[in-house]
């Protein structure tokens, strides 16, 4: 019998050296991107995303992570430009290899990435965008949305409204997509409701560069009787304060989409309008179960409290992770087919991801706004949780928005 060869030392370490590659890339973490605007206007709510992200990550990664592979998140800042989202996409897909992108919060930039998404063939979950487009007239099967988006809240707002006296109407708000698909929505519900519903005047200063004076004066001359606001951040702040000056809330009713949210109403402190009617996140008062438990959690790891951004953030990533293990692995194919009914256990309770547009049914509080002098801010009351599948078309309504793929 002729004796068994011996492998030589140099062939023995190349092939253990190979072995421990091998189970190293088995094991290699699975690489997610999120482009978002991190600086300038977007930072009271992406900041604190952010933060909602890692702490998602940091629990899925103590667990095990996602089908034995820890997860790991690239982040990049957009700087609000639709340009710079796309090359940090094509570089984070290119470059970094990353699974999936995640994030946006403009709507313009949002529907950039989700162009680039389509052409590309990649996964892209849009956390914030609102503009009901992403998912509806510019849908295509690359692309999911998690927040209830512009049609949603403004029907939620104007099926309170339309209960209400007011006829005379103005609006004001950022002069891109966003602003003018939330009005536009609320409009055209406001008017079903009430036909005798008059527009008085609309006012579009640019994002981030609001001129408050002129505009005040402006809405006061047409003497609306309400006022519909769709302005955010900065722009909100500074329009706050130059309307309290003139009386502005004291003689206009004002709906305000997103400003419940303690990203745009805990920077006003005092100065936070009473009485508006409002969509937010009463993080306080959130009775859901598991939602309490989530904030105490949230406070400990990083001694703040919660706002919309930190919630959107962590149910953001707790749904790319339930995504993966549906698709039992990272392909594209096999995650868009993931997305297509994925059902996501969140602190605010279960949503799913409709099959038919991308659209989750995660809903919105819509309340009245009041301040709390203990508490030093304001606050939301008299709220409730509408659902998305509340207000949303029905799937097979929606499958009439999309283009044909």
């Amino acid at each position: 019998m002729r004796a068994p060869r011996l492998l030589s030392f140099s062939t023995a370490a190349l092939l253990l050296t190979l072995g421990a590659a091998g189970s190293a890339t088995a094991q290699a973490p699975i690489k997610l991107g999120d482009i978002n605007t991190y600086s300038g206007i977007g930072a009271p709510f992406t900041g604190p995303y952010r933060v909602g992200v890692e702490m998602a990550v940091e629990e899925i990664n103590a667990k095990g992570g996602v089908l034995g592979r820890k997860v790991e998140v690239l982040f990049r800042d957009d700087k609000a430009q639709p340009a710079e989202a796309v090359k940090h996409a094509q570089e984070l897909v290119e470059s970094d290899k990353v699974a999936m992108i995640t994030g946006s919060f403009l709507s313009n930039v949002g529907l950039a990435v989700s162009d680039w998404a389509k052409q590309n063939k990649t996964m892209f979950l849009a956390s914030e965008a609102l503009t009901e487009a992403l998912t509806w007239s510019k849908g295509h099967d690359h692309a999911v949305r998690l927040r209830p988006n512009t049609y949603e809240q403004g029907r939620m707002l104007a099926d309170r409204a339309g209960k209400m006296k007011y006829v005379k109407w103005a609006t004001i708000g950022p002069n891109y997509e966003y602003g003018k698909r939330a009005w536009e929505t609320f409009r055209d519900r406001l008017k079903e409701l009430r036909p005798d519903v008059q527009l008085v005047g609309e006012h579009w200063p640019t994002l981030g560069r609001i001129e408050p004076g002129p505009l005040v004066t402006a809405i006061l001359n047409q003497n609306p009787d309400a006022l519909y606001v769709s302005l955010f951040g900065s722009d909100w702040l500074a329009f706050v304060r130059e309307a309290q000056k003139r009386g502005l809330f004291q003689k206009t009713f004002v709906v305000g989409i997103l400003l419940g949210e303690p990203e745009y109403i805990d920077p006003l402190k005092l100065e936070a309008p009473e009485g508006m009617l409002v969509t937010g996140y009463p993080w306080y008062d959130v009775k859901t179960a598991g939602h309490p438990e989530w904030v105490a959690r949230y406070i400990k790891r990083g001694d703040k409290t919660p706002v919309l951004g930190s919630l959107i953030g962590y149910i953001t990533y707790l749904s790319v992770a339930e995504a993966i293990k549906k698709a039992g692995g990272t392909e594209t194919p096999k995650l868009v087919a993931a997305f297509k009914g994925l059902k996501v256990d969140t602190p605010m309770g279960p949503i799913m991801f409709r099959g038919a547009d991308g659209q989750s049914t995660m809903g919105a509080w819509v309340g009245t706004t009041k301040l709390d002098p203990q508490r030093g801010v304001g606050i939301m009351v008299n709220h409730e949780y509408v659902p998305g599948e509340k207000v949303l078309p029905t799937e097979e309504e929606a499958k009439k928005l999309r283009p044909a793929n």
